[in-house]
């Protein structure tokens, strides 16, 4: 029983079924991967550059962008290089770290979000003072805030696991998250603080979107008072609320996949609903704001018209 503390080398077993078509599998993830690198950095360049995108909505945006490429980049290449092996492994520290930047990005993400709706409710709702609230300082604060939270979170969180010893080492997944090497854990009573840090940040989490739906009751509210905030609404706030809604469906459903779903069903559908969140909002979310969002479509446009001539 001792030697099992000593488990430095974890196996993914999740790509035990893909080995017939690996190498399509690789090509069309490769591709993606591209799409939402090439996606996501384009925005974010286009707000860095645009003196006229300088705006705390865009601030957040491309925040919002900058994350969507953390976690991804989090993901992606370790997934292609194991596509690639005919043992997917990772060490145990590599393990950890995966799964600290897979939650602290899908956190760090419902953080911006939550602090992207304070931004329009104080636009729509509060327009006359939004210039004194949301100031270049405040706006810096709640940047660091949507980071600085998640991140603070889950460095406990994979601390604790990290002194777990473990009496297994193969992982049912294509990539770690902490809920599944806690259950490798030798003792349950081990596992006890891991439980109470997880439990705390749902509260959390619970919290930001208590206020995000306070946020757009008064959103709604004060739009169907008026036709320019409606205009506002629908030109601002619609985007935000696709993304959010994708985004809480899929990892709601997730979770809850994780913690009480079949085993029985195929490996690679087990697969898809685990990376969903990695596959979706983070090349959704650029596409959404840049065709949605005026300011950001134009330039998108006056760029390709540019490039043309």
């Amino acid at each position: 029983m001792d030697n099992v503390s000593f488990v430095r080398v974890l196996t993914l077993s999740g790509f035990n079924e893909t080995s017939n078509y690996r190498m399509t599998l690789f090509t069309l993830t490769l591709l993606y991967y591209c799409l939402i690198l090439f996606c996501n950095i384009c925005l974010i360049t286009i707000i860095i550059l645009d003196e006229n995108l300088h705006e705390p909505m865009y601030v957040l945006l491309c925040s919002f962008f900058i994350n969507g490429l953390y976690g991804t980049t989090g993901f992606y290449p370790k997934f292609l290089s194991d596509l690639l092996s005919s043992s997917p492994e990772i060490s145990y520290e590599g393990c950890l770290l995966q799964a600290f930047i897979m939650y602290s990005f899908a956190c760090c993400d419902l953080s911006i979000l939550a602090v992207m709706a304070y931004d329009r409710y104080l636009a729509i709702c509060r327009p006359l003072h939004y210039h004194s609230l949301m100031c270049k300082r405040r706006l810096a604060l709640l940047v660091c805030f949507s980071w600085l939270t998640p991140l603070s979170a889950f460095a406990i969180n994979v601390l604790l696991s990290s002194r777990l010893k473990l009496c297994g080492s193969n992982l049912h997944k294509v990539f770690c998250v902490n809920w599944v090497i806690v259950k490798l854990a030798c003792s349950d009573a081990d596992t006890v603080p891991n439980s109470l840090v997880s439990y705390v940040i749902i509260i959390v989490y619970v919290l930001h979107g208590v206020f995000i739906v306070w946020t757009y009751m008064h959103l709604v509210k004060k739009s169907v008072r008026s036709k320019d905030d409606r205009v506002k609404f629908m030109q601002t706030c619609v985007p935000h609320l696709i993304s959010l809604s994708t985004f809480l469906v899929i990892i709601v459903f997730d979770l809850m996949y994780m913690r009480f779903g079949s085993t029985d069903l195929p490996q690679g559908l087990q697969n898809f609903i685990a990376i969903e969140f990695l596959l979706i909002p983070p090349l959704m979310n650029p596409l959404i704001y840049g065709f949605k969002l005026t300011k950001i479509r134009n330039r998108i446009l006056y760029i390709i018209h540019s490039g043309r001539k």
